[in-house]
């Protein structure tokens, strides 16, 4: 049995984290406790109790990212996934081990869905959450600290912490690590890597990413129900602020309905912005400005008439990556009409453009998709922008957090 990890120099060092699901003791045991293989009944056991235990939660129920999930987390849910990463190749395929994942500080929920894909693909997890004391992350821990007490078995898998910039605090977790994971952007990835990892250890990273929402608008005027739509792409956008990197920045048109059906959607969700958002006025003033940059600074921008700021909609006659460098957020969109799918090429062949959500048939984006654009990661239904699934930004994460010890006698 190896040695505890955690002597007194590192205790000291480690004294400013604060944990939240976990404890310095058993952390320090962490390199005697044994990886697990993928999709073991025991994690699908103690996930499908907390998926019941917060799908009945008063609380967790009025967040709707809790309730997503919880969805994904059901028993059900999951047997699917193993079914499609299951591998029976006579191999045995367990976790890498140790990962030290770093949420997001603007997404409330996403440090939940790291933590979970390292536990189901067997690993011991400590990870880093949002330093922001977002409500749905208190919800979500207290269910979890309550479910292993009925689960003490992945009491020693399971370390949420909280500190602030600590270089030393990240080379301590970094040099334990068997896989890095950073969700944070750019500017987190640079600082992070400042901390080195082991030479058999993994990163996976997550850098900068921005998303589009393309409609048909023949497809949208033909919808039953169009006040749902708008309610699906409120989640997409609106309900993490746009911070998201899957949240649509930028709206495309395609059909021969465009502007009726641009009248209807953009009405309809400004109806139910104003009944949903809380816009702090400062946000406002911020949107504004925007617009008024990009109508300075870029040439065909016609700001859009609007009665107030919780929507700004700066139309564009022209579509490129550099489109990115005057964005904004809660509730700020570019728009453009679009006559042929291969005209936001340009955007979508830069490596930062991630998710596409759509409305329409699948035949209308393939030119596009078939051109070889550098971007475009995902293609998912507008209002399942934020649908969490094991590849991500291109990767296979159950690739990346499980080893394979070949079998060949």
């Amino acid at each position: 049995m190896r040695q505890s990890l955690i002597n007194d120099e590192c205790r000291a060092e480690l004294s400013g984290v604060r944990f939240l699901v976990g404890d310095i003791e058993r952390l320090g045991n962490v390199g005697n406790i044994p990886p697990m293989t993928p999709f073991a009944d025991g994690v699908l056991a103690f996930l499908n109790d907390l998926s019941a235990k917060l799908m009945s939660d008063s609380n967790a129920r009025l967040y709707p990212d809790i309730v997503t999930l919880g969805f994904w987390l059901r028993k059900a849910s999951l047997l699917k996934l193993r079914e499609r990463y299951e591998k029976k190749d006579g191999n045995i395929h367990q976790g890498r081990g140790i990962l030290f994942h770093i949420a997001p500080s603007n997404v409330p929920v996403n440090y939940a869905y790291s933590l979970f894909s390292g536990l189901l693909m067997g690993n011991i997890n400590i990870v880093r959450i949002p330093s922001k004391d977002f409500p749905q992350v208190g919800i979500i821990n207290g269910a979890i600290n309550e479910t292993l007490r009925s689960h003490q078995f992945l009491t020693d898998y399971i370390y949420l912490v909280r500190y602030g910039r600590e270089k030393t605090v990240n080379d301590f977790f970094s040099a334990i690590a068997d896989v890095r994971i950073i969700w944070g952007g750019d500017a987190t990835i640079d600082e992070i890597r400042k901390s080195p990892l082991s030479p058999r250890a993994m990163e996976v990273t997550f850098a900068d990413r921005y998303s589009l929402a393309i409609i048909d608008s023949d497809k949208y005027i033909g919808l039953d129900n169009k006040a749902r739509f708008a309610e699906k792409f409120y989640n997409d956008t609106y309900l993490t602020d746009q911070n998201a990197c899957t949240s649509p920045r930028i709206v495309v048109w395609l059909g021969n309905s465009i502007v009726k059906a641009k009248e209807e959607f953009w009405s309809s969700l400004h109806a139910l912005v104003k009944e949903k958002y809380k816009l702090q006025p400062v946000i406002g003033v911020n949107k504004l400005t925007s617009a008024y940059i990009a109508a300075a600074t870029r040439d065909g921008v016609r700001i859009a008439p609007h009665e107030d700021n919780y929507l700004m909609r700066v139309d564009v006659t022209s579509l490129d990556a550099g489109i990115m460098d005057l964005k904004d957020n809660s509730g700020y969109f570019f728009e453009y009409e679009c006559g042929n799918i291969t005209e936001i090429r340009s955007l979508c062949d830069d490596n930062r453009c991630q998710t596409i959500g759509f409305l329409g048939e699948k035949d209308m984006l393939m030119p596009l998709l078939e051109s070889g654009v550098r971007g475009v990661d995902r293609v998912v239904p507008i209002g399942a922008t934020m649908d969490f699934d094991l590849i991500w930004d291109g990767y296979d994460l159950y690739e990346r957090f499980t080893r394979t010890i070949s079998m060949t006698i």
